[in-house]
């Protein structure tokens, strides 16, 4: 993946100016004075502004313009939110079903608009695109992409490229009382870099603050899928890769096959595997001290090719009271997180093999500081029965790709 280089341009645009203003200074001493040294001394605090990158000031005519248009595509979807099933939380979240719903009022406006569901692919992308193309050669120019959140709510996105550097203006809107539209932040932030990849990718990274401004390193990353996946692969993503992730399990970030399956973090994969079985998250008694054994091991060998030994002697099993180990996933304790753990796995091809599995490319893609949208390839196995269940049968890393990511960290220490 090429990264645009902007540092380059942005040092040279920084040392013109400094020219400009120490040209300035030596000038006041023999002929600026008062207003000139003023005018001087507003200027460099200005481009220490903007050099800073972050909190930009906005033009107001742009802010309420950019304000209004946000508030106006709100109402055009307002009838779409007020027949949503909102659910009894106070916390509102929509369906996909209804973020597709108003994606489709947007899509008439003929701009680039996604949802926040995963794998959802943007409307009218090649406008997006086009802009990009035109970046990457220096043309100046700009693009308005709204983003439809699970909320019901809207960001409205303005990327603008001047020929040398990239800007964000951001609006984000949500209801309010009434049901009417509600602005929570309008934020105007330059991106520091950027990158357009092949996969389809735009991953930038926002200016933020820094040490010592602030004692932790703050996220600026954000990765958008530009080009649309097949309809096949998004819907294999959701369906087989979505749920298991890189985070808690070892299922898409190991190599194994029916002939080597010892590796498998068993205790830690139950509960991602629950959650794809029945829809819903695995709550854990607590007056329980682990899994029942015919529970636990019936789940595991409907999706992978294993038998009820293999489970008792590779998994954490108390044999006396026929139980398997379970332990919540915590952070710090038995849960080290990393950049690469929060990776979307998205599948980008699909094979049929000879014997009948098919083999899908997973690419992990990371959206957290490094902007990568293949941390890792893995090419997963996956055998389909006619009742619409399927089993796992083998992951490959590809392109010694395990030496790219940390060593995984099994939830509960299995005895040697």
């Amino acid at each position: 993946m090429e990264i645009i280089d902007m540092s380059t341009k942005r040092k040279l645009k920084k040392m013109v100016s400094v020219l400009f203003i120490l040209g300035c200074f030596f000038i006041g001493n023999t002929k600026c004075k008062g207003a000139d040294l003023e005018y001087i001394s507003q200027e460099t605090a200005n481009y220490a502004v903007q050099e800073r990158g972050y909190d930009l000031p906005v033009d107001e005519v742009v802010k309420e313009e950019a304000i209004e248009d946000c508030k106006n595509v709100m109402n055009q979807m307002k009838a779409i939110y007020q027949k949503a099933d909102k659910g009894t939380s106070s916390n509102v979240v929509v369906s996909e079903t209804v973020m597709e719903e108003m994606q489709e009022v947007l899509k008439e406006k003929n701009v680039p608009v996604i949802t926040s569901a995963p794998y959802s692919n943007m409307a009218n992308y090649s406008k997006m695109e086009e802009f990009l193309f035109k970046a990457e050669q220096d043309l100046p120019g700009d693009i308005v992409l709204y983003r439809i959140n699970r909320d019901g709510g809207i960001e409205r996105l303005k990327f603008n490229y001047d020929g040398t550097d990239m800007y964000l203006l951001a609006v984000k809107a949500v209801w309010g009382m009434n049901d009417n539209p509600s602005i929570v932040y309008v934020s105007y932030t330059r991106i520091e870099e950027w990158k357009y990849t092949e996969k389809g990718w735009f991953g930038y990274t926002l200016c933020v603050p820094k040490y010592p401004e602030v004692s932790e390193a703050v996220d600026g990353s954000s990765m958008i899928r530009i080009k649309p996946l097949s309809d096949e692969c998004r819907e294999v993503s959701k369906r087989c890769v979505y749920l298991l992730g890189y985070q808690g399990n070892n299922l898409l970030c190991s190599d194994w096959d029916r002939s080597d399956m010892e590796g498998l973090d068993y205790n830690g994969l139950y509960e991602y595997l629950y959650r794809m079985k029945y829809g819903e998250r695995y709550e854990f008694s607590g007056n329980s001290s682990g899994i029942p054994a015919e529970e636990f091991e019936n789940l595991i060998m409907e999706f992978l090719p294993i038998t009820a030994d293999q489970i008792k002697k590779w998994a954490v099993f108390d044999s006396e009271h026929q139980i398997y180990a379970w332990e919540q996933l915590v952070g710090g304790s038995n849960f080290t997180p990393t950049n690469f753990t929060e990776s979307l796995p998205e599948a980008v091809e699909i094979k049929e093999d000879e014997d009948g599995c098919m083999t899908l490319v997973i690419n992990a893609v990371c959206d957290r500081f490094i902007c990568d949208d293949a941390v890792i390839t893995s090419e997963l196995t996956v055998k389909f029965n006619e009742d619409s269940t399927f089993k796992y049968m083998g992951n490959k890393i590809l392109n010694n790709g395990m030496k790219k990511i940390p060593e995984y960290q099994y939830r509960i220490k299995r005895k040697n």
